[in-house]
């Protein structure tokens, strides 16, 4: 039986990933929950959604650490008949306490996008914008052991994500060789102009939008630049979850840390996909296709 409370898990996603380090925007930390509560068990997971948080009260978790947080912006109730409300009142009613680690594990060694880097291969991963250490950052680059094909480099990519609708799509000549990489963990168009990024043969990010994605790929046609890997939001930042769970389980002996497998990933299903890499099907090869 544990004797560790709420604030001992508290105390340690600080050390692990301080608030501080969170961006100015971002909302982080304990949103539900008592500092003296038994810590038996917490649950991990990227968004705090009706799934999640059912998962979290039927296995009986004193807690759920979620990636996103769900109360990112400005709210003016928690009435049961709104979604956030209705997830914060099962919360409170359950006794599971909701905490966040959303930027603030973002940039870390350790982080979503070292992970990322590390399942990758990368060698010589360092931050694309440094932070106040050599390994700590927004974003990574590196370069691949030995060069490969775009179309090869996508499905290494598309192998250690789970698998979701959207899989992987790609952007840019199946043949080009990629030796030199970049990535963000989570939304990165932001960086699309950042000198790493356009250094690079390939660009690895979530939820690339139509004109900054397309703007991007006319000044490599001018000037050179990456071939552009979108992936999708959830799977890439679901690879953080399992080393997560073991740095807090090392720190917290006799709490039971489970990582949640299912899928929170908006997207439900595709019609009228066409194409591919080499033309075939777009579900040719795609995780889970037949």
């Amino acid at each position: 039986m544990s004797d560790w409370k709420l604030r001992d898990l508290r105390r340690v996603c600080e050390e692990l990933w301080p608030e501080g380090a969170a961006e100015s925007w971002d909302r982080v930390g304990l949103v539900t929950g008592r500092d003296d509560a038994p810590l038996r068990r917490v649950l991990l997971a990227v968004d705090a959604v009706r799934d999640t948080v059912d998962e979290a009260l039927e296995w009986g978790a004193d807690a759920l650490l979620s990636h996103h947080p769900l109360l990112l912006r400005g709210v003016h109730t928690l009435a049961e008949d709104t979604a956030k409300g209705a997830l914060v009142a099962s919360l409170i009613r359950g006794g599971c306490a909701l905490l966040a680690a959303h930027t603030n594990a973002d940039a870390p060694e350790g982080g979503v996008s070292d992970v990322l880097a590390s399942r990758l291969g990368l060698v010589g991963s360092a931050p694309i914008v440094p932070g106040p250490d050599p390994y700590s950052g927004i974003g990574r680059v590196g370069r691949l052991e030995r060069p490969e094909p775009l179309v090869a480099f996508a499905s290494r990519v598309a192998g250690i994500l789970p698998p979701t609708v959207s899989g992987v799509r790609v952007a840019g000549d199946p043949d080009r060789l990629v030796s030199r990489v970049a990535l963000c963990g989570g939304a990165g168009d932001s960086l699309l102009d950042h000198p790493a990024v356009r250094g690079a043969d390939a660009y690895v990010t979530s939820d690339l939008r139509h004109h900054p994605a397309q703007e991007s790929l006319e000044l490599s046609l001018a000037a050179g630049g990456p071939a552009l890997l979108d992936v999708a939001h959830w799977a890439a930042e679901s690879l953080w979850l399992d080393g997560a769970a073991e740095r807090l389980s090392a720190a917290l002996p006799g709490v039971e840390f489970r990582v949640s497998r299912r899928c929170t990933d908006p997207w439900g299903f595709a019609v009228g996909a066409v194409g591919g890499a080499t033309g075939a099907d777009a579900s040719a090869g795609a995780p889970g296709a037949e």
